[in-house]
Formats: structure tokens, sequence, C-alpha cells
């Protein structure tokens, strides 16, 4: 059970993060340097209700997720990580859980990246986090919860996704994402959440069931995708997919072919952000 001072802490660290510091754009006039409770829930992927009644004391028992999402968002260290974990009576995730923590350094990382789509998935291709232009080019994912943030779901449920895979591309591409999902729940046996999910795709997806029970193996690569923009149109993009050493996180990272229409689209996409670019 999550003490009173889990509260205090989330809004000790909350004052703390600055918006910039979040990844998150900044504007228009602010009470305080740090971040908003709606803030703070949207790169937690949680209610801004849920948020408030953690922080007030009035909700006691966060899951793990919630409180490494949290962790996530605040941007703790590795000791803050933990202390907050004891805050909410909970034990760290050990290593036999799909890791889901974001070091300080990775997260420098994106920071340097601020201009182009980046988005960073677990083991698992469930969404840990995002920056503003990959919102842009993909929709806004804040409002995604459980299941909605993974990407295997998402594709083998019809979710609404602006990525467009040609026939002769989309056996190769869920032939990868099955096989990658198969690994992580090889390595991680003891993951309740990663298997919950395996067993719920297998429940709601025919497809997705034919594919885990065959066996199939593929491998997940660099790739062109074309992305159907609502507001600018098609744009046909590289997709890399980098891979952190000792944490298994995955990075995905979209860029254009320079002087091209695709690239001026996606800078466009870029300095708009997800502001309306219709009418």
């Amino acid at each position: 059970m999550a003490t009173a001072e889990f509260g205090s802490a989330v809004r000790r660290w909350r004052d703390k993060v600055s918006p910039e510091a979040a990844g998150l754009p900044t504007g228009g006039h602010r009470r305080a340097a740090g971040l908003r409770r709606e803030e703070l829930a949207q790169l937690a992927g949680i209610s801004v209700d849920y948020v408030t009644r953690l922080e007030q004391g009035r909700a006691s028992h966060p899951s793990a997720q919630v409180v490494e999402a949290m962790a996530r968002a605040l941007r703790l260290s590795p000791t803050e990580r933990a202390h907050l974990f004891e805050l909410a009576g909970l034990a760290p995730p050990g290593p036999e859980s799909v890791p889901a923590y974001i070091t300080p350094s990775v997260h420098r990382l994106l920071d340097r990246m601020a201009g182009t789509p980046v988005a960073v998935y677990d083991a698992s291709w469930t969404l840990l986090q995002y920056n503003p232009p990959y919102a842009a080019l993909m929709g806004d994912p804040s409002g995604w919860r459980g299941n909605e943030r993974n990407g295997v779901w998402r594709h083998f449920l019809g979710l609404s996704s602006r990525v467009r895979h040609p026939p002769e591309g989309l056996e190769a591409f869920e032939t990868a994402v099955v096989s990658d999902l198969r690994a992580a729940a090889a390595r991680y046996p003891s993951d309740q959440r990663l298997r919950r999910l395996v067993s719920d795709l297998r429940a709601h997806s025919d497809r997705f069931a034919a594919q885990w029970d065959s066996g199939v193996i593929g491998r997940h690569e660099a790739a062109h995708k074309t992305i159907d923009h609502p507001g600018v149109g098609s744009l046909r993009l590289d997709c890399d997919v980098l891979t952190v050493a000792g944490s298994d996180l995955r990075i995905m990272i979209y860029t254009a072919e320079p002087a091209t229409e695709d690239a001026e689209r996606l800078a466009l996409l870029t300095v708009l952000g997800t502001q309306s670019l219709v009418g």
C-alpha cells in the first residue's frame, strides 16, 4: 500500500521537472516552473484524476506499471525510482520483468533529437515515451490506455494507424513483430503483463493466433514506411529501430531523404506539431 509520502514525493518531483526537460512544448503563462498534473498524466499515460488521487493520498494501491510510468515521466534516477517503488509498497521490477525504465542518458539522447519523430518501446512493443514530432506524425497517443499503447495490439486489432503496409510487406511485418513478442515471452516468462497480452491477442485476433501457433521466425529491421497524414498527405519515410544494450528498449526513428517532398512535409509537421493542418 502506498504511504502518504508517495503523493508528497510525486508532487515534489513534479515541481522539479520543467516542461522542456520532459520534452514538452512550452508557451503561455505558468504559475510554476514544474510539470502540471495533466502534463504528468500525459507523459505517464494515466488519467489526470488518478494522478490527483495519488497525490492527495486518496488512491493507495498503484500498480507497478503505474509507478514505473510515473518514474519514467519524472525522469527519476535509479535511486529515486527505487525509493518511489518503496513508497508505493512495491519492489522494483526485477530481471524477470520486461524492462520499462529509461535511463537519464537515454533521455538526454532523445532530447537531442527534438526535430525528429522518435518513440521508445519496450521489448513487447509497448509505447513508453514519444516526442512531439512523433505525435504530430502518427497521431497523439496521450489518450491511449492499457493495451492501446502496445503496437502489436493496435496492428492486429485494427485500431487507428496512419502506417500503410503494402501487401508484399504486410506479411513480413507481422512475422517480425510476432517473432519479437515470442522472443520477449521466452526472455521474460514470469512477466504476467506480457503473458496476458499474448493471451488477449490470441483470443481477439485469429490472424495473430495463427502466426503465433505457426512458430514463424522473422526479424524487425529498418524499413521504408508510408504514413498517410490527414493534413499533409502521404509521406514515405525511413524507419530505423535502435536497441539499447542492457535495457532491451527499442528506439524507433523516422527520417526522410533530404531535399525531397517527403522531407518538406516532415519539416512542416515538426514545426506545426499536433495542431490542425486542415482549413
